[in-house]
Protein backbone atom coordinates (compact mmCIF):
# COMPACT_ATOMS: atom_id res chain seq x y z
CA UNK A 1 0.00 0.00 0.00
CA UNK A 2 1.42 3.38 -0.98
CA UNK A 3 1.30 6.59 1.03
CA UNK A 4 1.17 9.79 -1.04
CA UNK A 5 0.89 13.29 0.47
CA UNK A 6 -1.85 15.57 -0.85
CA UNK A 7 -1.44 19.32 -1.02
CA UNK A 8 -3.55 22.15 -2.43
CA UNK A 9 -3.40 25.92 -2.20
CA UNK A 10 -7.22 25.97 -2.15
CA UNK A 11 -7.02 25.13 1.57
CA UNK A 12 -4.71 26.53 4.25
CA UNK A 13 -1.25 25.01 4.31
CA UNK A 14 -0.21 22.77 7.18
CA UNK A 15 0.62 24.67 10.38
CA UNK A 16 3.31 22.16 11.27
CA UNK A 17 5.12 19.03 10.12
CA UNK A 18 2.13 17.17 8.64
CA UNK A 19 0.35 16.77 5.30
CA UNK A 20 -3.03 18.23 4.40
CA UNK A 21 -3.99 14.64 3.57
CA UNK A 22 -2.51 11.25 2.82
CA UNK A 23 -3.72 9.08 -0.07
CA UNK A 24 -3.28 5.36 0.59
CA UNK A 25 -4.79 4.31 -2.73
CA UNK A 26 -8.04 3.19 -1.09
CA UNK A 27 -8.61 5.86 1.57
CA UNK A 28 -7.87 9.57 1.91
CA UNK A 29 -6.96 10.57 5.47
CA UNK A 30 -7.47 14.34 5.67
CA UNK A 31 -5.92 16.34 8.48
CA UNK A 32 -8.19 18.53 10.56
CA UNK A 33 -9.23 21.77 8.89
CA UNK A 34 -9.94 24.99 10.73
CA UNK A 35 -12.19 27.78 9.51
CA UNK A 36 -9.18 29.60 8.07
CA UNK A 37 -9.50 31.51 4.82
CA UNK A 38 -6.88 29.92 2.53
CA UNK A 39 -5.89 33.30 1.05
CA UNK A 40 -5.82 35.63 4.05
CA UNK A 41 -5.09 33.03 6.73
CA UNK A 42 -7.71 34.69 8.93
CA UNK A 43 -10.24 32.74 11.01
CA UNK A 44 -13.89 33.20 10.09
CA UNK A 45 -16.13 34.83 12.71
CA UNK A 46 -18.26 32.56 14.91
CA UNK A 47 -18.65 28.81 15.08
CA UNK A 48 -21.06 28.50 12.14
CA UNK A 49 -18.84 30.44 9.73
CA UNK A 50 -15.77 28.57 11.00
CA UNK A 51 -17.57 25.25 10.41
CA UNK A 52 -18.59 26.36 6.91
CA UNK A 53 -15.06 27.45 5.95
CA UNK A 54 -13.54 24.33 7.56
CA UNK A 55 -15.82 22.13 5.45
CA UNK A 56 -15.01 24.16 2.33
CA UNK A 57 -11.34 23.53 3.11
CA UNK A 58 -12.02 19.81 3.61
CA UNK A 59 -13.80 19.80 0.24
CA UNK A 60 -10.78 21.42 -1.46
CA UNK A 61 -8.37 18.88 0.07
CA UNK A 62 -10.58 15.95 -0.95
CA UNK A 63 -10.91 17.36 -4.46
CA UNK A 64 -7.12 17.59 -4.73
CA UNK A 65 -6.95 13.95 -3.62
CA UNK A 66 -9.46 12.79 -6.22
CA UNK A 67 -12.30 12.32 -3.75
CA UNK A 68 -15.31 14.28 -2.47
CA UNK A 69 -17.60 14.74 0.50
CA UNK A 70 -19.86 12.02 -0.95
CA UNK A 71 -17.00 9.57 -0.35
CA UNK A 72 -16.46 10.49 3.33
CA UNK A 73 -16.95 7.52 5.65
CA UNK A 74 -15.88 9.07 8.98
CA UNK A 75 -15.59 12.55 10.42
CA UNK A 76 -14.29 13.88 13.69
CA UNK A 77 -15.42 17.30 14.86
CA UNK A 78 -13.41 19.04 17.56
CA UNK A 79 -15.27 21.84 19.35
CA UNK A 80 -13.86 24.37 21.77
CA UNK A 81 -17.27 24.42 23.48
CA UNK A 82 -19.81 21.57 23.24
CA UNK A 83 -22.53 24.22 23.66
CA UNK A 84 -21.76 25.07 19.99
CA UNK A 85 -22.75 21.57 18.84
CA UNK A 86 -26.23 22.52 17.54
CA UNK A 87 -24.91 25.58 15.67
CA UNK A 88 -22.08 23.55 14.11
CA UNK A 89 -24.48 20.72 13.25
CA UNK A 90 -26.72 23.08 11.25
CA UNK A 91 -23.83 23.87 8.93
CA UNK A 92 -22.49 20.30 8.90
CA UNK A 93 -25.88 19.07 7.70
CA UNK A 94 -25.67 21.38 4.67
CA UNK A 95 -22.51 19.63 3.44
CA UNK A 96 -23.33 15.93 3.88
CA UNK A 97 -26.11 13.82 2.38
CA UNK A 98 -27.50 10.43 3.36
CA UNK A 99 -26.04 8.01 4.00
CA UNK A 100 -24.23 10.26 6.44
CA UNK A 101 -20.67 9.39 7.44
CA UNK A 102 -19.97 8.01 10.88
CA UNK A 103 -19.00 10.88 13.21
CA UNK A 104 -17.47 11.70 16.54
CA UNK A 105 -17.73 15.13 18.15
CA UNK A 106 -15.62 16.06 21.12
CA UNK A 107 -14.93 19.15 23.19
CA UNK A 108 -11.26 20.02 23.48
CA UNK A 109 -9.38 22.39 25.76
CA UNK A 110 -7.92 24.42 22.91
CA UNK A 111 -7.52 24.35 19.13
CA UNK A 112 -4.78 25.88 16.96
CA UNK A 113 -5.16 29.65 16.50
CA UNK A 114 -7.87 29.48 19.22
CA UNK A 115 -10.35 28.24 16.61
CA UNK A 116 -13.84 27.24 17.69
CA UNK A 117 -14.06 24.13 15.48
CA UNK A 118 -11.79 21.75 13.58
CA UNK A 119 -13.01 18.97 11.28
CA UNK A 120 -11.07 15.96 9.98
CA UNK A 121 -12.30 13.24 7.63
CA UNK A 122 -11.54 9.84 6.20
CA UNK A 123 -12.84 9.29 2.68
CA UNK A 124 -12.78 6.62 0.03
CA UNK A 125 -10.78 7.41 -3.06
CA UNK A 126 -13.13 7.65 -6.06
Amino acid sequence: MSKQPISTDRAPGALGPYSQAIDTGLFIFASGQLGLDPVSGELAEGVQEQARVALQNVTAVLDAAGSSLDQVVKTTVFLQDMNDFVAMNEIYGQFFKEPYPARSAVQVARLPKDALVEIEVIALKK
